[in-house]
């Protein structure tokens, strides 16, 4: 429920607090008077573009905030996702706009970006204008009129769901078809590759293996070289290390009993004269191990320019990526010999979960005639009181390829009497006519679902007297049903039977134009009423009349 509207420094409302209530509520003033500035203000609520020119002159920033009693909306997993306090009594939407064009956004005190709050907006005013009506060109919004009254929401999402997975599995179908279209185009030339590359023989990791090998033969003599001088520093007959060191942990044995301080200079000497020993022995068999074969170097070397060329060839950077290539070039071939099997295993499981989702359509087909039969009947009852007396209302309900929301195409077909044949109601209704059936199908809604608070910004237009009366007497049962509903209106009759009467005037202040709106008290509605009926010059007849209309409402 909308419980209150602040708005400072927009256009030319300087500042305006107002508070709503349950049930049925009526706005009225002057043209020109800022009524459709207070919606555009709303609407920026629900998540409308934001226009620095609409700051009041002279402002920096103009504000825009709302209060929304949402208890009973079932709204806490928004503000879960979201990561925003859940308040179900005090929920408030707010827009601040800069004079330097920027704007924030906030949900309950916390900046949200502006598609959460259209989302959540959205779901907390219907705002029906004119440019609303425009609906009923919209084949999604009829098919969505009859799903609310069928109550259907949750067949409608098991066929998503199945809907969903049975446009994957076609897409596989599809992409699997293609595959196999271009892989046959290019078999030939694929295959040569993978006989390339297989023929090759490749091993994972031979090729640093045979890099680090050619190395070795390549500097053969210097390595030869460096182990031969290095165990003749280390165990040779006359200066060798080992030796060396040998007489040396002696001398410091026989001394280490009369002098020792030497017994762990003993034990250290001792130990590195071991450790170097090993050394010399591993040394000594590296120099004896080592050889250079000739005809490896060639082998290595053959093999490395088959790599090396391969690599160069397919464009990758070592042996892996080249067993990599090979692999994949198997699983498209495989795939290609597999592919009349590929493909038939493929459509079976794409037709069997198209017969599930036209199970599941043909379900729905039914639960939406049953609703369009309810509709039609409830249509009728509303719309002949509302001065179409010989109306003629008609859901239909017509085959069209399988979508996202099932097969059937809805028209709702409209005469305003008897003799006319039934057409797409955009097509045939007037602009009265038109906003008596929208008006018509949101009570018969209402009654159905939760709906969002409804404002209706001159629902009214092209009607007058007993119609006007009727129009007024179902909004205000809307608002009955827990419901709030707020009607813009020009109309004294729907005036007179708001429960909530609010007025929106415009006056010449120092500071420039200001609008105004303030909730009128009973002989404030008087008054005003009076003035609908007869113009700025209020007569006693007016008043009089005024007051019998108050009255009977």
């Amino acid at each position: 429920m909308f419980k209150q509207l602040y708005i400072r420094n927009y256009t030319i409302i300087s500042e305006l607090d107002i508070h709503f209530y349950p049930g049925f509520s009526v706005i009225t003033g002057e043209t020109g008077a800022g009524k459709s500035i207070i919606l555009e203000a709303i609407s920026l609520l629900m998540g409308s573009r934001a226009d620095n020119k609409t700051i009041r002159l002279g402002q920096e920033k103009c504000l825009i905030e709302a209060h929304f009693d949402i208890s009973r909306y079932h709204l806490q997993s928004f503000f879960e996702k979201n990561d925003i306090d859940y308040d179900p009594e005090d929920c408030i939407l707010r827009r601040e706009i800069f004079s330097n064009g920027k704007s924030r956004a906030f949900i309950n005190d916390t900046p949200a970006p502006l598609s959460a709050m259209k989302e959540l907006g959205e779901q907390l005013i219907d705002i029906h204008s004119q440019h609303q009506n425009l609906l009923l060109n919209k084949e999604d919004f009829q098919l969505q009129v009859v799903d609310i009254i069928a109550q259907d929401d949750l067949l409608v999402k098991d066929f998503q769901q199945q809907y969903n997975h049975y446009r994957k599995e076609e897409e596989k179908l599809q992409q699997l078809k293609e595959a196999i279209a271009k892989g046959h185009e290019n078999e030939d030339f694929m295959r040569f590759q993978f006989n390339e590359l297989s023929q090759a023989q490749l091993i994972q990791d031979e090729q640093e293996s045979l890099e680090q090998e050619l190395e070795t033969l390549t500097h053969f003599e210097e390595i030869k070289n460096g182990l031969f001088n290095t165990d003749l520093l280390l165990s040779g007959e006359t200066e060798g290390i080992v030796d060396s060191l040998r007489n040396a942990c002696q001398q410091v044995e026989s001394i280490k009993i009369v002098y020792p301080s030497m017994n762990n200079l003993a034990e250290r000497l001792d130990s590195v004269y071991i450790e170097l020993k090993d050394i010399s022995k591993e040394i000594n068999t590296e120099k004896e191990n080592i050889d250079f074969d000739p005809q490896r170097l060639e082998q290595i070397q053959n093999r490395l320019d088959v790599i090396y060329s391969l690599e160069h060839k397919f464009h990758v950077a070592n042996v892996n990526e080249l067993l990599d290539l090979q692999n994949q070039l198997k699983d498209q071939l495989a795939t290609i010999d597999n592919s009349d099997e590929s493909i038939r295993q493929q459509q079976i499981v794409a037709a069997d979960l198209l017969n599930k989702c036209l199970d599941l359509a043909g379900n729905l087909t039914n639960k939406r005639k049953q609703a369009s039969e309810k509709i039609e009947k409830e249509m009728l009852k509303r719309l002949a009181p509302l001065g179409i007396p010989s109306v003629q209302f008609k859901v239909q309900i017509s085959d069209k390829p399988l979508a996202n929301n099932g097969k059937d195409r809805v028209s709702f077909l409209f005469s305003g009497n008897t003799k006319s044949p039934l057409q797409p109601v955009s097509q045939v209704a007037s602009g009265g006519e038109i906003s008596r059936v929208m008006l018509s199908l949101k009570s018969l809604i209402s009654n159905t679902v939760n709906l969002p608070t409804i404002i209706f910004d001159e629902i009214d237009t092209g009607v007058s007297g007993k119609v006007a009366e009727k129009m007024a007497k179902m909004m205000h049962e809307m608002g009955q049903n827990s419901h709030q509903v707020i009607s813009i209106t020009h109309l004294p009759q729907i005036a007179a039977t708001g429960e909530y009467h609010y007025s929106v005037s415009k006056e010449e202040t120092s500071s420039g134009t200001e609008s105004k709106m303030i909730q009128l008290t009973t002989d404030q509605r008087v008054q005003e009423i009076a003035k609908m009926l007869s113009g700025s010059n209020i007569t006693a007849a007016a008043l009089a009349n005024a007051t019998e209309l108050l009255h009977a409402n």
